[in-house]
C-alpha cells in the first residue's frame, strides 16, 4: 500500500486548506466514497451486534449444561450449543467484543507509536534515519505468525499483553510509511518556517510533520485494525489467545473444527463469517479513504 499525502495542509488550529476542518475531511474519507460507507455500515452493524446484542440477548454463559453440548440450531439457540452448552449466538456476540477490543487497541497503539517513529526518522535523515530504518528492515525480515508466536509464549496471553504484542509486530508498517511522506513534508515551507523560527525538532514533528500525515495515518490505522483482528484469530485458533472464560472467534474456530466431523458446522461457519465479514469491512474503509483522498488530490 502506497502512501496517501493529504493535498492541503493541516494547520495547528484543525483547518485543512480553506474552509476544509479535520471533520469534514474525516466526514469525506469514511461516508465520500461507496467503499467506505459498505465498510463503515458494516462496521456500525457488527458493534450494535456485539455491544447492545447481549443486552436484550443474554443467555448462561458461565454454567455449563450437559444436556446442551453440541446442539443444532433451534427456537430456543439460534445458533446451537457449543461442546459446553453454551449458546452459540451469545458468544459470537462475546467473542466480538474481544476481537475489536483488542484489535483496535493494538491498531492504535501500532499507529501512534509507528508515526512517531517514522516522522523523526524521516525528519532527522542521514545517519539516524539509516540506523532507525535498518531497525524496521531487520524485524520486518522475521516471518510475522513466527514474530508474534515467540512474543506470545515468551509473555502472558492476558488482553492487555495481546494489544502490547500484537502493536510489536504491527508498528512497522507505519513507521515506513510515515517516514517515506516525512522525507517530503520536512522540506515544505512551513516546516522551513518553524525550524526558522526556533522550534525544536520533536515540536515540529508532533505539531507540523504527523499532523500533515494524517490521510496516510487514517488509511493504514483501518488495514492495522484488520491485520490485528486476523493476527488475533491466529493466535487465539492456535491456543495462544485470552484464557478462559473469555471468549474469541479465533478460540470459537478452534473449538468448533474439533467437532466439524460430527456435522456441527454451527460452531465454525458462524465465527469464520464474522471475522471475514469484519475484515473486509475494515478494508473497505481503507480502501475507500484511499479513493476519497486521491480524488481530493486531483480537484
Amino acid at each position: 500500500m502506497s502512501a496517501i499525502q493529504v493535498p492541503e495542509q493541516i494547520t495547528e488550529g484543525g483547518e485543512v486548506g480553506v474552509g476544509l476542518s479535520r471533520g469534514e475531511l474525516l466526514r469525506d474519507m469514511f461516508w465520500g466514497g461507496r467503499l467506505s460507507r459498505i465498510g463503515t455500515v458494516v462496521i456500525v452493524a457488527v458493534v450494535l451486534f456485539c455491544f447492545i446484542g447481549p443486552l436484550f440477548y443474554h443467555p448462561d454463559e458461565v454454567h455449563a449444561n450437559e444436556a446442551l453440548i453440541v446442539k443444532p440450531p433451534s427456537g430456543a439457540h439460534l445458533l446451537g450449543t457449543d461442546d459446553n452448552g453454551f449458546d452459540e449466538l451469545g458468544r459470537l456476540m462475546l467473542g466480538g467484543q474481544s476481537a475489536l477490543e483488542i484489535g483496535l487497541a493494538a491498531a492504535f497503539l501500532a499507529t501512534i507509536f509507528g508515526a512517531l517513529y517514522g516522522a523523526v526518522a524521516g525528519y532527522l535523515g542521514g545517519f539516524w534515519d539509516g540506523l532507525l530504518m535498518r531497525i524496521v528492515d531487520t524485524v520486518l525480515a522475521i516471518p510475522g505468525l513466527l514474530l508474534l508466536l515467540l512474543l506470545a509464549v515468551v509473555w502472558s496471553n492476558s488482553a492487555p499483553a495481546l494489544i502490547v504484542i500484537l502493536a510489536l509486530y504491527a508498528w512497522l508498517v507505519p513507521a515506513r510509511l510515515v517516514r517515506g511522506e516525512t522525507l517530503t513534508l520536512r522540506t515544505r515551507e512551513y516546516v522551513q518556517a518553524a525550524r526558522l523560527a526556533g522550534a525544536g525538532s520533536m515540536r515540529i514533528v508532533v505539531r507540523h510533520i504527523v499532523p500533515n500525515a494524517f490521510g496516510t495515518i487514517v488509511v493504514n490505522t483501518t488495514f492495522q485494525v484488520a491485520n490485528a483482528i486476523i493476527a488475533l484469530a491466529s493466535l487465539s485458533f492456535l491456543g495462544l489467545g485470552p484464557p478462559p472464560p473469555a471468549v474469541n472467534w479465533g478460540g470459537m474456530l478452534s473449538d468448533g473444527t474439533q467437532v466439524l466431523v460430527e456435522g456441527a458446522w454451527w460452531l465454525v461457519y458462524p465465527a469464520g463469517a464474522a471475522i471475514v465479514i469484519t475484515v473486509i469491512a475494515f478494508n473497505f474503509i481503507g480502501e475507500g479513504i484511499q479513493e476519497a483522498l486521491g480524488a481530493r488530490a486531483r480537484t
